[in-house]
């Protein structure tokens, strides 16, 4: 079952987005809203061509799409991501597609490795918050015994929370974008 807010990923849109410099890029996109390659170029550090091959990649994908109506004039080109909703995938559903299976197994590490990357890269900057910052900073562990069908009551439960926290953002002037992920998974000590 997939949640409404979520949509199931073809393999040709995780090809797309779990590359390092186009995950990036969504991430901006998401994050600060439409904005045109040369912004985008300023933001990473990348060449501007760089960036327009990579949005023209993610555009294919139909994970973004242009906002002419953003644009000055006709040379001026603004993308936008073209859904909020995320993506869900699972390798059971490439089973007996070698290749499809391939880039289901690639996105797992590719996602995996954005997220210990976000929190390596809070590690590394959190000497620049103050205190009330770092002791909310959170982490949890659990060992649970579920049913898989309690594991995906969980996950709805937890999705449902988070989507409650992104429908209503704090706006007070210490807030800060804040990563949020988790994983459950059956696994041994």
């Amino acid at each position: 079952m997939t949640p409404a807010n979520r949509r199931r990923a073809e393999p040709s849109v995780l090809a797309a987005i779990h590359h390092p410099l186009r995950r990036r890029l969504l991430d901006l996109l998401y994050i600060d809203g439409p904005a045109t390659a040369s912004r985008l170029a300023g933001a990473t550090g990348e060449l501007v061509g760089n960036i327009s091959h990579h949005l023209k990649v993610l555009s294919a994908a139909g994970v973004i799409e242009e906002a002419p109506e953003l644009a000055k004039n006709r040379r001026e080109r603004w993308w936008r991501v073209a859904d909020t909703s995320s993506y869900t995938w699972s390798i059971a559903d490439a089973k007996g597609d070698p290749a499809a299976e391939l880039v289901a197994a690639t996105a797992e590490d590719a996602n995996l490795a954005h997220h210990v990357g976000k929190v390596r890269q809070w590690f590394d900057m959190r000497y620049e918050f103050e205190e009330p910052w770092v002791r909310a900073a959170y982490a949890t562990e659990r060992w649970l015994t579920l049913t898989p069908s309690r594991l995906d009551e969980l996950s709805e439960r937890i999705e449902e929370l988070v989507r409650e926290y992104a429908d209503e953002p704090s706006e007070s002037d210490d807030a800060h974008k804040v990563f949020f992920f988790a994983h459950a998974v059956p696994a041994r000590p």
